[in-house]
């Protein structure tokens, strides 16, 4: 099942997608067209991964990680499907980075790899935005870089792990302005998903909620204010955002709204 929580009306709801529409827990429908976006979660916390595709480290000219190279990605950095992503004045080399969001489904401690699977709730899609100016040492979390204000999109759907028949086996694109620019498969990660989980799960509770980045394949590439960013993740539906001026902006928009009659995501 595709879950949203979106405003429609003025009011907060929740729903699922059936035949292309949005179907609220009174049994309305809505276009998805018509809708805001809110976040398909909100999760106590958000753990990234750097490194975790074979092409993306050489395509930065990389060693590849022999453990997991996490970083915590700030909850203040989360935006909901279509919207607007804060380009940081002064910026010289910002880009996407499609990738498979893990939503944990319950709370996971000493998790092995083997049961792993049964602690994921779903899946999302999630664009780790960075400003490469800024990753300057790969052995220290790259927070400047990947932390900034809007710089975590997520959505548009919470997509039930009953859904996805093999998270290792999914395609993933970014277009940017209608042009491919990034394109890879989830069977290329260096990390599966649970030898992440039993790797995390180790050293912290991972909570019903929580979100994991997975990494994000080959094909970086600089975006710029005015652009559109559109985010494929096979099964998952497309995460959409612009990207504007700081300037341009009066006050940053975080996807944190008020919250009526939504599921709760179990």
């Amino acid at each position: 099942m595709k879950y949203a929580r979106f405003l429609s009306g003025g009011r907060a709801l929740s729903g699922h997608l059936d035949g292309g529409r949005l179907i609220d827990a009174a049994g309305v429908a809505h276009d998805p067209a018509r809708v805001q976006f809110r976040l398909p979660v909100d999760p106590p916390k958000v753990i990234a991964l750097a490194l975790n595709y074979h092409d993306h480290a050489g395509e930065l000219g990389l060693t590849q990680p022999k453990e997991p190279a996490l970083f915590w990605k700030p909850n203040t950095t989360l935006l909901p499907h279509g919207g607007t992503v804060i380009y940081p004045r002064g910026a010289q080399f910002m880009h996407y980075e499609v990738e498979l969001g893990v939503i944990i489904g319950r709370d996971a401690r000493r998790v092995k790899a083997k049961d792993a699977m049964g602690y994921v709730g779903g899946y999302t899609i999630g664009n780790d935005l960075v400003v490469r100016d800024y990753v300057t040492n790969t052995f220290r979390p790259p927070m400047r870089g990947k932390g900034w204000d809007t710089f975590g999109p997520l959505g548009p759907y919470y997509v039930t792990a009953d859904e996805i028949a093999d998270p290792h086996a999914l395609r993933l694109t970014a277009h940017v302005n209608g042009e491919l620019r990034q394109e890879g498969s989830t069977a290329d990660m260096i990390f599966s998903i649970p030898e992440l989980i039993e790797h995390i799960s180790r050293f912290m509770t991972l909570q019903q909620g929580d979100v994991i980045l997975t990494g994000t394949p080959k094909g970086i590439s600089h975006v710029h204010p005015g652009d559109v960013m559109t985010l494929e993740v096979e099964g998952l539906g497309q995460l959409v955002n612009d990207i504007q001026e700081e300037d341009d902006l009066a006050e940053p928009i975080t996807g944190q709204e008020s919250r009526e009659g939504e599921w709760d995501g179990r």
